[in-house]
C-alpha cells in the first residue's frame, strides 16, 4: 500500500521535464523569428548601400556623339569681343535652354568669381543637388580648360572624380565638350565648334574676378577667300 503513492510521484516527476522542454521551445520561437527579421533588415540595408555605391561609381561606356572635324585654325579675326559675366551667362542660359529641350536631366552652367556647374543626381529615388566649382584657363590653341577645385553636395561626401563620371555618363553635353574625370577637368573644344555661317571663336582672356572676358571671332580661310574675290569683282 505504501509503494503505490511513490510510484505515482515518480511518474509525475518524470513528466515534468518534458513540459519544461516544451515551454522553453515555445519561448525560443519568437526570439528566433526576431533574429531572422533583424538579419534580413541588415542584409537589405547593406544591399541597398552597395547598389547605390556601385551605381554612382560604375563606369559605363559613354554614349559619345560623333565629333566634327577640327575647325581650320587659320583665319582672320574679324571681331574682337569683350564681355562681362552677366552677358556671357545670358548667352550660356539661352544656349543650354535650347540644347536641353526634351532632356530628362538638366543642368546649369554659369560664371561668378568661379565657373559653376549646378545639377542633380538621384540616390534611392531622391534627387541630390550638387554645385561643382571650376577655375577656367585659356589654352594656347584658344580652347578653355575648366579645372574642378571644389564640390558642394549637402551632407554627402563624394569625390569630384565620381561626380564628373556621372556628368560624363548621364548628362546631355555638346559634342565639343570633353569631360575628363581622371584629371578633374572639362575641356571646351572651341576648335571643334563652328557657327552655322562658318565663323569660329577663340578665347583670348578670362578674368572672372575683374569681370573681363575676351574672345575673337574668326573668318575661316575659305570664307575669307570668297569675300576677297567678291570685293575684287565689285571694285
Amino acid at each position: 500500500m505504501t509503494n503505490e503513492p511513490n510510484e505515482k510521484n515518480e511518474k509525475t516527476e518524470m513528466k515534468q521535464p518534458s513540459r519544461k522542454k516544451q515551454q522553453t521551445s515555445k519561448d525560443k520561437t519568437p526570439i528566433n523569428r526576431w533574429k531572422v527579421a533583424f538579419l534580413l533588415l541588415i542584409a537589405a540595408i547593406i544591399g541597398s548601400s552597395a547598389f547605390v555605391f556601385m551605381r554612382i561609381t560604375q563606369v559605363r561606356e559613354p554614349n559619345f556623339k560623333p565629333v566634327p572635324e577640327l575647325v581650320e585654325a587659320d583665319g582672320t579675326p574679324v571681331i574682337a569681343v569683350q564681355s562681362t559675366k552677366k552677358q556671357v551667362n545670358a548667352l550660356i542660359d539661352f544656349y543650354l535652354s535650347d540644347f536641353q529641350k526634351g532632356s530628362d536631366i538638366t543642368y546649369k552652367f554659369y560664371l561668378e568669381n568661379e565657373a559653376m556647374l549646378n545639377g542633380t543626381f538621384e540616390v534611392l529615388g531622391f534627387p541630390i543637388q550638387f554645385y561643382l566649382y571650376f577655375d577656367p584657363y585659356v589654352m594656347d590653341n584658344g580652347n578653355i580648360q575648366l579645372k574642378a577645385k571644389s564640390l558642394s553636395i549637402g551632407t554627402l561626401s563624394l569625390p569630384i572624380k565620381e561626380i564628373l563620371k556621372f556628368v560624363q555618363r548621364d548628362y546631355k553635353l555638346p559634342s565639343w565638350v570633353e569631360v575628363n574625370p581622371d584629371d578633374s577637368t572639362i575641356l571646351l573644344r572651341l576648335d571643334q565648334f563652328r557657327m552655322q555661317n562658318g565663323l569660329f571663336i577663340r578665347a583670348e582672356k578670362i578674368n572672372l574676378v575683374d569681370d573681363d572676358i575676351r574672345m575673337n571671332v574668326y573668318l575661316p580661310k575659305d570664307k575669307e577667300a570668297t569675300t576677297t574675290n567678291s570685293e575684287g569683282e565689285t571694285n
